[in-house]
């Protein structure tokens, strides 16, 4: 009988690792009953199914992207969105008008334009629009793109300004939820399918950027009453309204009161979350549990700036929430920034951060972040359409998760946080394999 080989990629600290290959392994007999030291994985237990990972296109992103030069300018495309030699993202996200990671806040039309005839994305066409296109191009199918907006135009909104929280006056709801409409237009225009929105990005904080606050009651209400049946209205009833698109913390509680309403149900394809609060992975499996039809989201997530490379544990806080947050139901994943400059920006309130990779505008460098790498072991080897099965480990001190993806292959994700090489045993259908998982280490292993 042919054994059946693995083949192990691994990203390490203090190694040159870096979704680097490693020699093959080669299962082997289950003929000892092994008991010890063992992760199995049950190919035949399924959970949810993946839409893709991906990471959002900004302002900031985008002018980043365009100081740099047009040999760096293709490396970074390549890298995120090459099936091939990248990441394979087709999972992402954008702005709707100005958000943090814009160089200013702007919206689309003239101020008090309630009938919105002066609409024009205009200003995205410079730099965002291209950024989008190019990634398009580079991964060669269509992306799953959503956008989400920071603020309603200030004349709309209670504080009369885009940013410091305020909220949405009741009698600008309707002309907002067709300003939606108005945007996925122009950006099929543009050639840029618009596959769903988000109500609100974070809607539970008035920050000193672009933000405004709605109750989970007037986002339900805004669904249900206006977005909802402005999208249909328009002929839009296929892009997906995405609710929340906060912090894990109040998931169950926000999609309770939403969801909870039928008519505002029909209407929400998936519950958005951020990771800025802890984990609360127990929160995704309780919105999982009580409404299995909607998907779980992760729309955005990011680290505080660091110049070059940054330390370590930024990937190893990447690898720890998408796996915990896989491994209790998550669908789709959307990192923050695809890129930033040196300064972890541009940003026009100084709410500076790191992306996965960082480029110095200067000098034409680019920057990987442990996290790039990190994601990697995720993105390039969980594809779209890959269902996730059934495992168990032995310790805590190893992190997993593992997936069927839709050619047959098996990728199985160990992560190891601790200063210790760990030994394990991965057991499937196929047989057993002795390896470990080094220090500080992620690794893929698929068969």
């Amino acid at each position: 009988m042919t054994k059946r080989n693995i083949r192990i990629f691994l990203t390490a600290r203090n190694t040159a690792d870096r979704l680097t290959e490693q020699a093959p392994l080669s299962f082997e007999p289950d003929l000892r009953g092994v008991e010890n030291e063992l992760i199995n994985v049950f190919e035949d237990v399924e959970f949810q199914t993946v839409q893709g990972f991906g990471g959002a296109f900004t302002e900031a992103a985008a002018v980043t992207l365009q100081k740099m030069s047009p040999e760096k300018q293709r490396e970074i495309v390549k890298a995120y969105f090459s099936p091939e030699s990248g990441h394979g993202y087709t999972f992402c996200r954008t702005h709707i008008h100005s958000c943090d990671f814009a160089l200013g806040n702007y919206t689309y039309v003239e101020p008090g334009d309630r009938e919105l005839k002066t609409f024009s994305v205009e200003r995205d066409r410079s730099a965002l629009i291209p950024f989008i296109r190019e990634a398009m191009r580079t991964a060669g199918t269509p992306l799953t793109l959503f956008a989400s907006p920071w603020s309603p135009p200030d004349w709309m909104k209670s504080n009369g300004q885009m940013n410091g929280g305020g909220k949405l006056l009741p009698e600008y709801r309707e002309s907002w939820a067709d300003y939606f409409v108005k945007y996925i237009r122009a950006y099929e225009e543009e050639g840029i399918a618009i596959w769903g929105v988000t109500a609100q990005n974070e809607p539970n904080a008035a920050q000193s950027w672009d933000s405004c606050l709605y109750t989970a009651e007037e986002e339900r209400d805004f669904v249900r009453d206006c977005l909802g049946p402005a999208l249909e209205r328009a002929g839009l009833g296929h892009v997906r309204i995405i609710v929340w698109d906060h912090n894990k913390e109040r998931i169950y509680d926000r999609a309770k009161t939403i969801l909870s309403d039928p008519a505002a149900n029909r209407y929400v394809y998936g519950v958005g979350f951020h990771w800025y609060s802890g984990d609360h992975f127990e929160g995704l499996a309780a919105v999982q549990r009580k409404y299995p039809d909607k998907a779980l989201i992760f729309t955005e997530g990011c680290v505080a700036f660091h110049e070059k490379t940054g330390p370590w544990e930024s990937g190893e806080q990447y690898g720890h929430d998408i796996l915990g947050n896989l491994n209790h139901g998550m669908s789709a994943w959307t990192d923050w920034n695809l890129l930033l400059d040196e300064r972890g920006g541009p940003n026009h309130v100084a709410n500076f951060c790191s992306a996965p990779i960082m480029a110095d505008t200067q000098t034409d460098t680019i920057y990987y972040q442990s996290s790039f790498y990190y994601i990697g072991h995720f993105s390039r080897f969980i594809r779209p359409g890959a269902v996730r099965i059934g495992f168990s480990r032995y310790t805590d001190r190893l992190e997993t998760t593992a997936f069927r993806n839709p050619d047959g292959s098996v990728a199985v994700v160990v992560m190891n946080r601790t200063d210790e090489e760990i030994p394990f045993v991965l057991r499937t259908e196929h047989g057993i394999v002795e390896t470990a998982s080094p220090a500080h280490s992620i690794q893929t292993m698929v068969y």
